[in-house]
């Protein structure tokens, strides 16, 4: 089992590395990194073999792809819903920055094409999940970007949840065969909580993130006083994509459904 869990830096070009198929996180099976933008800036990506998901996070740009551009804008993550793009292998698509912005890209190998897409926050509404249930401490809010149902060419998913503060998510504790990576914010830089992975827990802090193995379980806390934000990534298994019905929780906490908390 490689490593788990992830405290990395922005080098001195605004990139942050988190998986890829090489380092450490390999078993996640994807490349996903971060980058800090400034005014002024441009940057352009396109991956061969690979298809790609650019998500805002916050600031202000322009994205052009397939002849079309789109100006987009997204204060943060805890009071807007996302913008991202997606496309498939070879597919170029370029950022123009109007003002200081992070985004977020998700890639995993794929060389089938399909026609690419923008997704608007409308495209991806937040819900609110597990609404007075275990004594309403795990009641967080949920946006899936897209995933086999909404693009079945594709072999990832991305969402996001937004994690009330003192309150936890991923529960009840769950599993399922396809790898999973966190991305953690944190709407004051001193906030924190705590990532479980199998019997292992970690800090998570801003900027930090969790790389879940297929088969563990994987809840997730805030501290109270903190709102934390989570990217959430599936890698489909080739035969067995992730879908909304395969949680698989474990029975020894099963009993909380019908608990009066």
């Amino acid at each position: 089992m490689g490593k788990l869990f992830g405290y990395p830096e922005f080098d001195a070009d605004g990139e942050q590395i988190l998986t890829t198929y090489e380092n450490e996180y390999k078993e996640m099976q994807m490349d996903i990194r971060v980058y800090r933008m400034k005014a002024g800036d441009t940057r352009t990506f396109k991956k061969h073999g690979k298809e790609m998901a650019i998500l805002l996070l916050s600031g202000k740009l322009s994205f052009t792809f397939e002849g079309e551009q789109r100006e987009v804008s997204r204060k943060d993550v805890f009071t807007e819903g996302p913008w991202c793009v997606h496309v498939c292998s070879a597919t170029e698509v370029k950022t123009d920055v109007q003002a200081d912005s992070e985004i977020l890209i998700q890639c995993t190998r794929n060389e089938q094409a399909f026609p690419a897409r923008i997704y608007a926050p409308e495209d991806a509404p937040w819900g609110y999940s597990c609404v007075g249930k275990f004594g309403n401490v795990a009641k967080r809010r949920v946006n899936t970007i897209f995933d086999h149902d909404i693009a079945p060419y594709s072999n990832m998913v991305l969402g996001e949840v937004l994690n009330d503060r003192g309150n936890w998510s991923g529960y009840l504790p769950h599993r399922h065969p396809q790898p999973e990576t966190y991305y953690f914010k944190f709407d004051r830089p001193e906030g924190f909580g705590a990532s479980f992975v199998g019997d292992q827990v970690f800090k998570s802090v801003d900027g930090s993130f969790s790389a879940i193995p297929g088969g563990e379980l994987h809840p997730q806390a805030v501290a109270p006083g903190f709102q934390m934000y989570t990217c959430w990534m599936i890698r489909h298994i080739e035969g067995n994509p992730w879908l909304q019905t395969d949680r698989c929780e474990d029975e020894r906490y099963t009993w909380l459904h019908e608990a009066d908390l």
